[in-house]
């Protein structure tokens, strides 16, 4: 019977692998902020008769196991793939199996832990506040920025926290993307699966509890988040009884 060991020492090796992970989940959640924000506020507010549809589109990362989505960005980044022939064509060179490749797949496929929070949040917006402004000529950017961003700063909030923490801890894209090149693709999900697969069980055991604490933080942190919000929605409903 095997015997896990636990010590708080990372390898240079592992050290190296959870900055990169860092760096990547950084990145990529100020990507998905400056992507999904818009994005779900025009989802929250179009009456488009396709919405179901382009809901689904950007919920579809959700449901659809992480190795198919890898797979297709692998043939469309690809040297025969339309994005992969522009990106040559444009003097990038290649994206698999570098971190910008990985950085559009995390992006992806952490879509929906950004948008789904913020549309919500838009969404829970009373219309007559935005009416207001506009008829004091606030314009469309003024009520964005003025009003509905301030109001949506709970939906921001986990929207940041499930961004960062689902771009840290992928693995199924970012391996079918990059690999695992130390220094450059090896990231902390992929690491542990390199020390599970050489049999390395106490070098796992340290990164998967550290992403078990690290997990644990994050939804504690948004349980604090939201308690707040709650309790003002209680407050308002037992205020407005009769």
């Amino acid at each position: 019977m095997t015997t896990l060991s636990f010590s708080v020492a990372f390898s240079p090796a592992d050290w190296q692998a959870i900055t990169l992970s860092l760096q990547l989940a950084g990145l990529s959640t100020v990507l998905l902020l400056l992507l999904g924000t818009p994005l779900a506020w025009w989802l929250a507010g179009t009456r488009s008769a396709l919405k179901p549809l382009w809901t689904a589109l950007v919920a579809m990362p959700l449901v659809l196991p992480p190795t198919v989505l890898g797979f297709y960005l692998l043939v469309l980044m690809g040297p025969q793939g339309p994005v992969g022939q522009a990106t040559q064509a444009l003097g990038l060179g290649r994206l698999p199996f570098t971190f910008a490749g990985l950085v559009v797949g995390s992006v992806l496929c952490s879509l929906p832990f950004v948008v789904q929070p913020l549309q919500q949040a838009f969404e829970a917006i009373p219309p007559r506040l935005l009416e207001a402004a506009a008829t004091l000529r606030a314009g469309p950017l003024d009520r964005f920025f003025s009003i509905a961003l301030p109001l949506a700063r709970p939906g921001l909030v986990t929207a940041l926290v499930l961004g960062f923490a689902h771009a840290l801890g992928e693995f199924g894209v970012v391996l079918m993307l990059g690999g695992s090149i130390p220094g450059k693709t090896r990231v902390l999900s992929v690491a542990l699966y390199d020390h599970v697969e050489a049999t390395e069980f106490a070098d796992a055991h340290r990164l998967a509890a550290a992403m078990v604490v690290f997990a644990l933080a994050v939804l504690v942190s948004l349980q604090l988040v939201n308690r707040p919000r709650a309790a003002a929605r209680v407050a308002s409903t037992v205020a407005g009884a009769p």
